[in-house]
């Protein structure tokens, strides 16, 4: 099936706006964004817009008086450190953190980055071991070791010491370590809890310094930024307010690490957001942990000598362009398996396959469940056992659904829309039934779009992208605003960048604009010139040689009027029909004048599916013309290639030897051609 989303629409309140407008002396657009965003009052307005830096005191943090003793002590008596850290941008950015540190007060320090294709997350005994042959006395964790019970134990034994440090939600029972700093311990008293391991890990910094945060912010807002984004942290409180202050950090005065992947990247800093930041810095750190080189990452973001900093970040440059290539053969093959398989009719997709690299899985499986509007679960296997991801959306729990199955899991780890596992190869199709069977018991899952409002064309300005500007960050719980711009007519559609994106132009009521759409090919574009649709758009700030214009970028388009409630149900009467055997007749039993239809319009233009439903969906209805098609493909009478469909020359044939028209229970009908 299609992905369809949901447009919700928010309904500012003009009236309060204009009141607290008046009290700030900001502007009622920028309010109105706020008040979406539960922005309410002025005093958290004033806040919210503000670019004073506040960060809560690390004394909440329970145990860091004791973390900072230690700290001090090992450094104070010259024993060996070690910094056992995470392959991941937070945890690279938080072990660059704590080594930066130490360095800086003369101590002996050894940094251990676990292997992601070998040794997995957290610390394990033979890591352990490898730490107690170099010497080390005393072992720090950054954003891991709150789960790590019996190794810390087994270090403990060899006569090593360990600090956690972490930011994880804890188990029941926390490990025996001399300390244990996470902001998630149920006896810590912490104001915000939302932290990312890179910030855990300064705050013991600001600790054993006896400093302030504010004292030491500029020596590591670069790393703690980049964490907080690459982590995903939710962008509220002090999270926005490190993320603002870092980001005018590197503008401003970019470390040498920083400035060679910028460079290395082409990406110009002066122009540098949190979008740029997430999909420009993040996914290259990232990329080393996913190759299994996370060292290379840290010795980059540590780097202080400008050629050894741009020689690592070509290497990630170089990794990342790995990562890029192995992604989209993945994304190829389990895309061939779910069509091939039929998994796109399940309410939650699974596809294992053979060696699939371990690194891309998480990407891979965020790409298909955007793709197909499924939770899903992506496992690479060595024909005995398979380790893969899970991505989810909407109210659909993956962590519950794993738990509901773990008598055929082996072990499972992960939160509501996020989630890891390991299973024997044996019990992947168990699995999938006994997941299905679970997502039987809810609502199918409804991928859904938040827009601020509905916005006229015409009133967009400068001054406007200025405006939404001024809110940013945007990130995780501050998402960047959308807008549902109603009721344009498509004038032309233009390539760029070699045709892999569509440069569109739109009039509304005499008013001309064009909006950009990305990674949408001409081919696969399923509209044409003179139609009627609605879009839904951010916009941003485009400056050069002093002159600044509005871009206009889409993130969802779809015919004029479309009845959303009409769509949901057919799509509902597809899900039950394929998941259970439900036949909603009124929705589903087509008539050979329809199937017909549908195969008149494909046999004169080779269209994508979109286009086809796009020219049924008022008339035949999304759910007869997805059977439709159905019907066609069993019969052979059409093909898909590149996702567009053709019609096959194949000779007249009969409807029902269709296994779909069958099971419909659409019977008499004479052949089609």
């Amino acid at each position: 099936m299609l992905t369809f989303k949901k447009w919700n629409v928010g309904i500012p309140n003009r009236e309060l706006a204009k009141q607290t407008a008046m009290e700030t002396g900001i502007d009622p657009f920028t309010v109105m964004l706020a008040q979406l965003r539960g922005i309410t009052d002025a005093t958290e307005l004033d806040y919210y817009t503000s670019d004073e830096l506040l960060i809560s005191s690390p004394d909440e943090l329970v145990d860091i008086e004791t973390a900072a003793d230690i700290i001090n002590e090992y450094i104070d008596q010259k024993l060996k450190i070690a910094i056992f850290g995470d392959y991941d941008c937070d945890g690279i950015c938080a072990s660059a953190i704590i080594y930066k540190y130490l360095k800086r007060r003369g101590a002996d320090v050894f940094v251990y980055i676990p292997d992601r294709l070998n040794e997995g997350y957290g610390m394990n005994k033979d890591a352990v071991d490898v730490i107690f042959r170099n010497g080390c006395k005393l072992i720090i964790t950054v954003d891991n070791g709150i789960s790590c019970k019996d190794e810390i134990d087994y270090a403990s034994g060899l006569g090593i010491v360990t600090v956690v440090t972490d930011h994880h939600l804890p188990p029941e029972q926390l490990p025996d370590a001399a300390a244990v700093v996470d902001p998630n311990r149920k006896d810590c008293p912490s104001s915000f809890k939302e932290i990312c391991g890179a910030e855990v890990a300064f705050k013991v910094v600001c600790k054993a310094d006896g400093k302030e945060p504010e004292e030491l912010i500029d020596d590591y807002a670069e790393l703690l930024t980049i964490a907080t984004i690459g982590d995903s942290m939710p962008l509220v409180w002090e999270n926005r307010s490190i993320v603002k202050y870092g980001i005018r950090h590197i503008i401003s005065a970019p470390s040498v690490a920083v400035k060679a992947i910028l460079s290395v990247a082409g990406i110009d800093r002066m122009s540098l957001d949190s979008g740029r930041l997430a999909y420009g810095i993040v996914p290259r750190i990232n990329a080393a942990g996913r190759m299994g080189e996370a060292n290379k990452a840290f010795e980059l973001l540590v780097s202080e000598d400008v050629m050894v900093a741009l020689k690592y970040a070509n290497e990630i440059e170089e990794y990342n362009a790995q990562r890029q290539s192995i992604e989209k053969k993945i994304v190829l093959s389990v895309c061939n398996e779910i069509e091939t398989n039929c998994y796109n009719h399940d309410r939650v997709i699974v596809v294992s396959g053979r060696d699939y690299h371990i690194g891309v899985l998480g990407i891979v499986a965020s790409k298909i469940c955007e793709k197909y509007g499924r939770p899903t679960i992506i496992l690479s296997s060595d024909g005995v056992i398979s380790k893969g991801s899970c991505r989810s959306l909407g109210d659909f729990n993956i962590f519950k659904a794993l738990k509901s199955c773990e008598k055929f899991i082996i072990k499972y780890g992960g939160h509501a829309l996020a989630a890891g596992l390991t299973v024997k190869e044996d019990n992947v199709s168990a699995l999938r039934k006994e997941i299905n069977d679970y997502a039987l018991s809810f609502a199918p899952a409804v991928p859904s779009l938040n827009l601020d409002f509905k916005l006229n064309p015409a009133a967009i300005s400068v001054d406007m992208a200025y405006s939404i500007k001024s809110l940013e960050p945007f990130g995780n719980e501050n998402p960047a605003p959308l807008f549902g711009i109603y009721g344009v007519t498509l004038t032309a559609i233009s390539e760029i960048s070699h045709g892999k994106h569509l440069r569109l132009s739109f009039r509304r009521d005499g008013y001309a604009f064009t909006a950009l759409l990305f990674n949408v090919t001409r081919a696969r574009f399923p509209f044409q010139t003179g139609a009627e649709l609605d879009i839904a758009v951010t916009l941003s700030v485009n400056t050069y040689m002093n002159s600044s214009e509005v871009s206009i970028f889409i993130k969802d388009i779809r015919p004029c009027g479309i009845n959303e409630d009409e769509i949901l149900s057919d799509i509902r009467a597809l899900d039950n029909y394929y998941s259970c055997g439900v036949i909603d007749a009124a929705r589903l039993k087509v008539s050979r004048e329809d199937i017909a239809s549908v195969y008149k319009v494909i046999n004169r233009n080779e269209l994508c599916e979109q286009a086809v439903f796009n020219r049924f969906y008022d008339t035949i209805g999304y759910s007869k013309t997805y059977i439709s098609i159905a019907v066609l493909k069993e019969l052979n009478l059409i093909t898909v290639d590149n996702q567009i469909l053709k019609t096959t020359a194949s000779e007249k044939t009969e409807l029902f030897l269709s296994d779909t028209y069958k099971k419909l229970g659409i019977g008499g009908e004479n052949g089609v051609q």
